[in-house]
């Protein structure tokens, strides 16, 4: 849409909002009464059609442990998604792990690495990852 007639749009509209009341002080942070330090919770999907158990408690010591050794969960799910190669909706059993961690340039690589080993040995198309800014303290 142009930004004119985006305006034309919007203007009527605000004319109808309440007027501004005094803002209240900005928070510090996202732990800003919460016990904790701000850091980052990461889930990642692993479908696990082409993985048995002793491959991914493997695949689980040998490229996830070492890059979080302070720890992480994994729970076991049923999902779908759409296949990129065929369009096909695969079902699949998987797994989720959930890590909570230091936001920075290093956490995300880990992720990374972690997916392409997985993605590469046990040929999945892909791995699913969702990053959110949380409280984190142990």
């Amino acid at each position: 849409m142009r930004p004119i007639l985006l305006a034309l749009i919007l203007a009527p509209l605000a004319a109808c909002a309440p007027p501004p009341q005094a803002a209240a002080p900005a928070a510090s942070g996202i732990c800003t009464g919460l016990p904790g330090t701000p850091g980052i919770t990461a889930r990642l999907y692993f479908g696990r059609t082409r993985t048995d158990d002793p491959a991914w408690q493997k695949f689980l010591a040998e490229h996830v442990t070492p890059r979080f050794p302070s720890g992480f969960s994994a729970f076991d799910g049923y999902g779908q998604w759409r296949q990129r190669s065929t369009g096909r909706v695969i079902q699949q059993k998987s797994t989720i792990i959930e890590i909570a961690a230091a936001r920075d340039p290093d956490t995300i690589w880990k992720f990374e690495e972690i997916r392409a080993d997985y993605r590469t040995q046990f040929k999945q198309e892909s791995v699913g990852l969702v990053v959110s800014d949380s409280c984190v303290s142990f």
